[in-house]
This record gives structure tokens, sequence and C-alpha cells, in this order.
């Protein structure tokens, strides 16, 4: 029986073929898939590829994991040996009364929480690949926006040259011939011992107003301490916020906050003194807020702000004189003077001291107060208290900042454990006319910097800076170990800065008196401590050049 095959279909014998067609085809394809992959993956074709499609390579990929790489690591405790009592805290808030300033208590400004939650996270800027853009707040405060700027003529810039004055004794020979600044110490830039590069003098030059303004604004740092919250206050103009330093020799760079905390990837940095300390670590606070949000891991015993994105700390440690101080009874001074140990380093801050890296120390201004002087257990001298007037003292209270200065940085040149950077800021001048802070002293209506030739000689200024840097030198001579001692040499660049500090505007009170009363005496006001935004974010842009010395020198130095 034959079947026939219906019209048009294919016939049976033609199936072979086809199937034999595809099998072949499949194959072929398969092979020229595989060569292709092949080719993507050993070439460098593939890189390109993947770079424009998703607009990364693996370059990228590495840095930005290696700027998180270390977002797991433990914060580690301080010891709990170091005990800084409550009675110091105190002591903090009526010394901020005593020297022009309501309180110390922590009050953010605008309408942020007095509190710093411990859960703030790092905002998305930290997350930028951009790792040397600068954070530029410029943002006006209406209450200023009425008050204008400098005459500049065409230029943005004017400029305030600090220079030799008639009346200036401390102009070396060699500053003289060159028409340069006056010196204002008989140290080299930053005098250090051990230092990798030097670098250009950093403290003779001139202020000049930058019109790009500051970095952060008074709403924009939850932890800017009311007093010095100068705008937030009501002070009406917001000139002071923008004059910047000039060094005659090189650039000061504006603060680059990102560049600063890769500077101090798994560092601590510690400010250790008087209110001007808690001044100075606000200020930089301030400016690394702008890119991130630390958390807060204080406690009673120092303020501590962790940065999560390069495991790096920011300390303050509250010590009046940087001296061991006693309240009992000795000898015959009675219980309750403060007792100060000339000879004897702060005893809770020696044994804390190995975990900083760089350390900055701020002193002077409580040398003014009541204390009683000891040095080889004896009492040798006084500050508003002497009582026995027929004995005449060994030691005043001026000569007694310089011994403390040597005693503070002795114990640490010669700390077997410590190997950082300590910075000693010189005496941070302040701008009282016509009294004490008091006894009437104001700096109302102060709004720029002064002029050379404007300058007034402060003489207690003068010798209590050059007590510090005497002791300073007479450290550097024992040093024992591989720390780095710095001057950052302020005093006389801000002497020419009397308009950065609050005066009158040292309370947001609608009522505050801040003009002169009918008997013409000047309202009560902070001539010391400086607004933030203001002068003092200076001394930042010091410290960090300072640290990028000593840091990147090092590194060029051991490649």
């Amino acid at each position: 029986m034959t079947w026939a095959s219906p019209k048009g279909s294919i016939s049976m014998n033609q199936y072979p073929k086809t199937v034999s067609w595809i099998a072949v085809s499949v194959g072929g394809l398969a092979m020229f898939l595989l060569f292709a992959s092949w080719v993507l993956v050993s070439f460098p074709i593939g890189s390109t590829v993947r770079g424009y499609f998703y607009g990364v390579d693996s370059l990228q990929k590495l840095e930005f994991s290696s700027s998180l790489g270390n977002q797991n690591l433990v914060d580690s405790p301080l010891p709990n040996n170091v005990v800084m009592s409550d009675k110091d805290a105190v002591s903090e808030s009526s010394s901020d009364k005593d020297l022009g300033s309501d309180s110390n208590s922590q009050v953010p400004s605008g309408s942020s929480s007095s509190s710093v939650d411990d859960n703030v996270e790092t905002t998305p800027q930290t997350l930028s690949n951009d790792t040397n853009s600068q954070v530029s707040l410029s943002t006006t405060h209406n209450e200023s926006e009425d008050v204008a700027k400098p005459a500049l003529g065409s230029s943005n810039v004017t400029e305030i040259s600090v220079g030799p004055e008639p009346n200036d004794t401390t102009t070396s020979s060699s500053d003289s011939k060159s028409g340069s600044n006056p010196a204002s110490s008989d140290l080299s830039n930053d005098a250090s011992t051990g230092s990798v590069d030097t670098g250009c003098d950093l403290y003779h030059g001139s202020w000049f107003y930058d019109s790009s303004g500051p970095q952060y604004t008074n709403n924009t740092c939850p932890v800017l301490t009311q007093m010095q919250n100068c705008q937030g206050n009501g002070r009406p103009d917001n000139e002071y916020e923008n004059w910047r330093w000039k060094p005659l020799q090189c650039d000061l760079p504006r603060f680059d906050a990102r560049k600063f905390l890769e500077l101090m990837r798994g560092k601590t940095i510690a400010f250790i003194g008087d209110s001007v300390a808690r001044n100075h670590m606000e200020s930089l606070l301030c400016i690394l807020w702008q890119v991130e949000a630390p958390k807060n891991r204080g406690n009673k015993k120092m303020q501590r702000y962790y940065f999560k994105s390069t495991n790096t700390f920011v300390v303050r440690i509250w010590s009046s004189w940087l001296v061991k101080q006693t309240s009992e009874a000795f000898d015959f001074a009675p219980e309750g003077v403060a007792k100060l140990h000339l000879d004897a380093p702060d005893d809770r801050l020696m044994d804390v001291i190995p975990q900083f890296d760089v350390i900055i120390f701020s002193s002077g201004h409580w040398f003014a107060k009541q204390s009683v002087y000891i040095l080889n257990n004896e009492i040798v001298g006084g500050q508003l208290w002497w009582p026995d007037k027929s004995k005449q003292m060994k030691i005043n209270n001026i000569e007694a900042f310089g011994i403390s200065v040597e005693t503070i940085l002795t114990a640490l040149a010669t700390h077997p454990n410590y190997t950082g950077i300590a910075i000693v800021r010189s005496y941070s001048p302040d701008h009282y006319e016509g009294g004490a802070w008091n006894t009437g002293g104001s700096c109302t209506g102060k709004v720029r910097p002064l002029a050379p030739g404007q300058r007034v000689e402060n003489g207690f200024t003068n010798i209590m800076h050059e007590k510090q840097v005497m002791g300073f030198n007479r450290a550097i001579k024992k040093l024992t170990n591989k720390s780095k001692l710095k001057l950052m040499d302020i005093t006389k660049a801000f002497e020419y800065r009397h308009d950065g500090h609050p005066g009158p505007y040292r309370s947001p009170d609608p009522n505050k008196q801040t003009k002169r009363g009918p008997d013409g005496k000047p309202p009560p006001q902070d001539c010391l401590h400086w607004c933030m935004p203001g002068p003092v974010d200076t001394w930042n842009e010091f410290v960090l050049e300072i640290i990028r010395r000593e840091y990147e020198g090092s590194k060029n130095l051991s490649s």
C-alpha cells in the first residue's frame, strides 16, 4: 500500500537536510558568541564599553570603596581613669562670665536641637567623589544686608597689611630692610623640632577682603555656642566674617574640610585648655560639619566628636592653667583658693595624652584670676591673693604663665609614649579699650581690621606672648621623644582684629544693652572670645597647613 503525499507538501526525504542546516547555524553562532566574549574580557575595549554605559571604571570604584573602608571601625573609649569632674565644668562656665561671656552652655543657633544626637549620620555630601571640592556657604544674614561692603574699586579684594610701625621695637633687621612685617618672636615660622617641611613663614602678612565669604553661617552649625553667635545675637554688620589672612611669601589655602579629614584618617586631634580652646574647636567643627555631620561621643570627662568616614575624632578637654591644680589648704594658703603647682603638669591629662595625634594647647587668660603659685613645694606668689604684704612675691602671674608653658610642654616632650604633634597657639589678644573686661572695657563699633599704624601696643599682651615663647623654647631643648612641638604664632596678626569679637552681642536677648548709657559707660561685652564665623576660622587654616606639612612631608620623605 502506497501513501500519496498531499499536493504542495514537503516530501519526507527533505527533513534531514533542514535539520543539519539548523544545527550548523546554531553551532556557528555559539562559536561567535564565545569568541566575542573572550575579546571583550581580554582587551581594553571591555573597560571602555563598561565606562561608556555605566560612567565608572574600576579605579573610581576602588577610590570610592577605600574612602568608606573604615566605617565599620569600633570606637575605642578613652581611659576611664581621666576624671574631668563636674566642678571643672562649673568653673569653665563661670570663667566665661568673668571674661565677658554669658555662659558656657552649648546653645545651638537657629532652630537646631540643643543636643547632638548620637545617631546623626553622614550627609550625602560625604559620599561625593570630588575630594578636592571646596564647601563655601556664603549665605548672607538678613539683618546685615544693608551694611555696605568696603570700597574695593574694580577689584573684589582689598588688603590691610600687618607691616612695621614706628613704635614697633620687635622688627628684625632683615625685616626692616625688606619692608616686611615685624617679627612676632625670635622663632622662624612654625618653630619646631624634627620638622620635615618648614615651608614659608605663615604668620607675617596681611588681611585681605574675600567676597566669597565664610564656609559656614550661624545657621548651618549646630554646635556654635550662643555667646559666639554674633549674627544670631543681633550684630548688625558682618564684614568681619570675610577677611582672610595672606602670608607675605606664600598663600594660605582656604580650609579644605575633606583634605583635613583625609590627613587625619584614623587619628585624633585634641584641644586642651581654656574657653578660647573651646572657641577654636567649635570653629573647626562648624567647618567640618558642612561636609559630614559627626556623632557626639562625648561624656563628662571630655567632648568628643566622631567623623565616621575617616575614623577621626575631635576632642576637647578643659584645663584652666595646664598645670596641676588643688584646692586643699597648703601652708598659709587656705582651702578654697586655687593652688597651682607650677612645676607639675595637669595630672588629669598625662594618661590620655598618648592617644592624641595632634594636640592644640590654649592658655594664659586664667592667670588673671585668683590663684596661689607653688614651686618646689613652696608658696612663691599669687594673683589677687597675697595675705602678707610685708613679704615680696618671688613670682607674679606673668612669670607663672611662662613656667606653666614650659612645664606642660616638657612633660609632653619627655613622655615615653607620645610621638604626635603638639601645637602651642600663641596668646590670643583681647581688645578691651578704656578698661578691662570688668572695668568698662569696650570693643563696640569695630567693623573692620585695624590698618597699619592704628594698632595700639598692649604691654600685657606683649609680655604674656614673650613669656610663652620663652617657655616654649626651654621645652624644646628638653625634647627626648619623637614628638614635634610647633608654635602657631597668631598674636601679632590678631592684634589687628578688634572687629572680630562679640562685644555687646553676647546673647539673643532683645532687650540687651548694645550702646553706651546716659552716663557714657559702655554696655557689658566680650572682647576676648571670637565671633563665629569670624577671624578664629583662620586658626584652622594654620592648623591644616601645619598638619599637611608634617604628614605629607613625612610621606614624601619615606617614599
